[in-house]
């Protein structure tokens, strides 16, 4: 783990807004956790805004986890971060709000643009909430709008279509009220069964 400096202030900056893109459902508590880095190589450039991290990339922050073997990280003049990781796959996996499961996703490419709020995975995209599972060539993910949008490509590998497993919400169990002793009274209209 390097200081940056001046510099660190864009690394934090970027990869906070890269990290807390991940769904809606996500755990808040990340969001005020430190973020930590590490790769075998960092190349920051404070007047363009750019830091390059660059062999075995490993992103945390909270219960973030980010692995890639490339990140780039930028800031635009206003202030809004982009992020692009880089992996065979990049991989990112965080735990759901108020809950033991986890969000997971992988692709060969991840980018995140800070401004639309906007995650997509490029080619053999795979997201994982829960037990539910969504896979093709391309998914986004608008953490404004919580819109997910997945495209089916032509991949070596692939079947050109989109995948998707959605499990069945469990059922509440229902639960009947009990029947309070006042309610109950005999009837007078019945008459006594035969004696057999």
């Amino acid at each position: 783990m390097t200081t940056l400096g001046k510099a660190g202030d864009l690394v934090a900056g970027v990869l906070s807004a890269l990290l807390v893109c991940l769904p809606a459902l996500a755990e808040r508590a990340d969001r005020e956790k430190p973020v930590n880095v590490e790769a075998d190589r960092v190349n920051v450039d404070d007047i363009n805004k750019v830091s390059v991290f660059e062999g075995n990339v490993v992103v945390t922050q909270g219960t973030i986890v980010v692995h890639a073997n490339r990140m780039i990280l930028r800031q635009d003049a206003d202030g809004f971060n982009s992020g692009t990781a880089y992996g065979n796959p990049a991989t990112f996996r965080q735990k759901m709000e108020g809950s033991d499961e986890y969000i997971e996703g992988e692709a060969e490419r991840i980018e995140y643009d800070g401004k639309t709020e906007n995650l997509e995975l490029f080619d053999r995209a795979h997201i994982k909430r829960g037990q539910d599972e969504l896979r093709g060539s391309y998914i986004s993910y608008n953490a404004v709008t919580e819109f997910y949008r997945a495209l089916s490509g032509k991949e070596p590998a692939g079947t050109g279509r989109v995948r998707a497993v959605i499990q069945p919400k469990e059922k509440e169990p229902k639960t009947t009220a009990p029947v309070s002793p006042e309610a109950l009274k005999p009837s007078s209209n019945l008459s006594n069964p035969p004696n057999q």
